[in-house]
């Protein structure tokens, strides 16, 4: 029988991934995002071991952990808050967790040291983890597909930054790329958001359902950046495969951090990427296209030959390529996600560094229209400096005026209040101030 881990967070998406690395040990977890919940579930489950949340939406992880010690379970700890060495000794001395892990940690570490309270047969777990996930040929990247719907125009920066073995290896500048639209119509513009009448709770205020984890997949309700999140708070390695109708794009991670894309759309492919971006035209991707035909080469390596990319244009341009599917997911409103550890990162030649604290918030201000900026975050509500951010400020990149206007996001300031101390169009408030809640570095009061 496997052993059951308790694993209690409120962060829906830290807690699938974490659920997902339990059953690639061998266990079987029981999440849950609230402490009254997990305190039934000790009696009713009786866990081998659990991993606790010190900040809970409705109790101290610390209570939790006394329902555990009173049931004799071992536990670890997790916190984004309360960080430091006396904080870490308390936890053993007084409340009497096995083990301390502050937000980010590296999940390998969190494993190895749940491995040490519940030890598992290691011709059970090699099994397991030996297995190939039941998703893993469903990603056809071969099999190329077209748009089932129109693409936004996209600008990028012209900077990007290559990896190699996890280190910068180096900086490439270039004029900034702006990826043309593909079948877009005409569109009237959005109203502004009325301060009255009073709207109704925003979706993301309200509690979201808990993910069903004995599936491989949940579904995108405006949770790609806690996604991204739920990769570094666990420093981990893997993937994130994100579907929406025919089309799949799967975002590659190396402790934690984006490095990587792949996507079945045509126009994400390098050549149409090229044509979209200017760099070459119809004709000569047709060309290039027929010396693929014949010899079975890649796209970039017949542009260098053909003299119309240089061999650091070709770098240049496929980091854009990559940091462009990145970014086109932050427009996706649904869709399906799964999560899997394999590193097929690692096969790659060119990775890119992208922060995710700063991938989350270029992703919103680029990628979220107007309307939908309305939708989540209302005038008539007041933020606050969260208690537990996922990242720090120094993380993030910001503008003169959103580094002035920060301080006053306070709770005593509505959103409509905010929009005329900044003296900024509203849907670019919104923006901002959407992507610090993104990064849950604000909170809703």
């Amino acid at each position: 029988m496997r052993p059951k881990i308790l694993v209690v967070d409120d962060n829906p998406e830290l807690l699938t991934l974490l659920a997902r690395l339990m059953e690639a040990e061998g266990w079987t977890p029981i999440a849950v995002g609230k402490g009254h919940t997990a305190i039934t579930k000790i009696k009713s489950e009786k866990p081998a071991a659990a991993v606790v949340d010190i900040l809970l939406p409705d109790m101290m992880g610390y209570d939790v952990a006394h329902a555990l010690r009173n049931a004799q379970v071992p536990f670890v700890f997790m916190t984004g808050v309360f960080k430091g060495g006396r904080a870490a000794s308390d936890a053993r001395s007084q409340h009497g967790a096995a083990a301390y892990f502050e937000k980010p940690f590296e999940a390998r570490k969190l494993v190895e040291a749940l491995r040490a309270l519940v030890p598992v047969e290691r011709a059970t777990r090699a099994a397991t983890t030996s297995a190939p996930p039941a998703h893993e040929g469903d990603f056809d990247v071969e099999v190329a597909v077209e748009a089932d719907e129109p693409l936004e125009p996209m600008e990028l920066t012209g900077k990007v930054v290559l990896t190699e073995d996890g280190k910068v290896s180096a900086v490439l500048r270039g004029e900034k790329v702006t990826a043309a639209s593909v079948g877009v119509p005409t569109r009237p513009q959005p109203a502004k958001p009325a301060s009255a009448p009073p709207r109704p709770p925003s979706p993301r205020a309200q509690a979201r359902p808990a993910h069903d984890l004995s599936r491989t997949e949940g579904k995108l309700e405006d949770n790609v950046p806690e996604l991204i999140t739920a990769f570094h708070l666990a420093q981990q390695t893997g993937e994130l495969t994100l579907q929406k109708g025919k089309v799949k794009k799967t975002i590659y991670f190396e402790s934690g951090r984006p490095c990587f894309a792949i996507s079945n759309l045509v126009t994400d492919r390098f050549g149409p990427f090229l044509v979209r971006v200017g760099k070459i035209t119809t004709a000569q991707l047709e060309e290039c296209q027929a010396v693929a035909d014949r010899t079975g080469r890649r796209t970039g390596d017949i542009l260098v030959e053909l003299k119309l990319l240089k061999d650091t244009e070709k770098l240049y341009y496929v980091a854009q390529q990559v940091k462009a599917i990145v970014y086109s997911v932050f427009g996706w409103e649904e869709g399906e996600y799964r999560i899997h550890f394999a590193d097929r990162a690692a096969q790659e030649a060119i990775k890119i560094d992208l922060h995710p604290a700063n991938l989350i918030v270029r992703g919103v201000k680029k990628l979220y229209k107007p309307e939908r900026l309305y939708r989540l975050l209302s005038p008539e509500e007041r933020l606050i400096p969260s208690p537990q951010p996922a990242y720090g400020l120094h993380e993030v990149e910001l503008e003169r005026w959103e580094a002035e206007i920060l301080p006053k996001v306070d709770g005593t300031r509505t959103v409509a209040e905010l929009i005329h101390l900044a003296q900024r169009p509203e849907h670019t408030l919104y923006g901002f101030l959407y992507g610090m809640l993104a990064l849950k570095v604000l909170d809703r009061t």
